[in-house]
């Protein structure tokens, strides 16, 4: 696990391997908590994860601090996910399968984290752009291999693909994410027109 920033934003010393699992079932306990009520405190936060309040502070010196600490390790979760897909290798229709797969798993399990992103992190940019990156060469990789038709708006494409992602993540009827994967890259790819409809050009 990558240690923790400090209440500073600074990265703080490597943890031994008893404070990495503290660390981490604090970032877990909070986003399970968070997740179901915002407004719920340090104290709430350390009773769920199983440990004393001093214990919560003393890695996490205030409330946003540890909130900080969720969008980072939430965010390296992010493009661990994609980079795990290896969607610069491996097959085009592959890949945006395996990304979105993994992506939502993440999306899911840390939608307090991930929503709580600020823009204005370094570090979270900085995964971000790179996931953006990854992502532009993905779809421009389908789109070469014919697995978008040539004539495809890849910006508005992407958009779309990531607007479908994020509907499926705030889905709350508990579907797996491989379900909502395939039915996003079958949206994404065949859309919902019947085929050889009418054209609207």
């Amino acid at each position: 696990m990558t240690s923790p920033t400090d209440e500073t934003g600074g990265r703080a010393r490597p943890l031994r391997a008893d404070a990495e699992r503290t660390v981490r079932a604090i970032l877990e306990a909070a986003e399970r908590v968070l997740s179901a009520n915002p407004s719920a405190t340090m104290e709430q936060i350390a009773e769920a994860a199983g440990v004393a309040r001093t214990t919560v502070h003393r890695r996490f010196a205030t409330r946003d601090a540890l909130i900080v600490a969720m969008t980072r390790w939430a965010t390296r979760q992010f493009h661990d996910a994609v980079t795990a897909a290896r969607p610069d290798a491996t097959p085009p229709a592959v890949a945006l399968y395996q990304v979105t797969a993994n992506v939502l798993r993440v999306k899911i399990a840390w939608g307090f984290a991930m929503n709580a992103l600020r823009t204005d992190d370094p570090e979270v940019a900085h995964l971000h752009t790179d996931v953006l990156d990854r992502c532009d060469r993905l779809f421009r990789r389908a789109r070469e291999s014919g697995l978008l038709r040539p004539e495809v708006d890849l910006d508005w494409a992407r958009r779309v693909y990531y607007a479908l992602i994020h509907e499926s993540a705030q889905d709350d009827r508990g579907e797996d994410a491989d379900v909502l994967a395939t039915r996003i890259v079958d949206t994404l790819l065949r859309g919902f027109g019947a085929s050889g409809g009418p054209s609207t050009r």
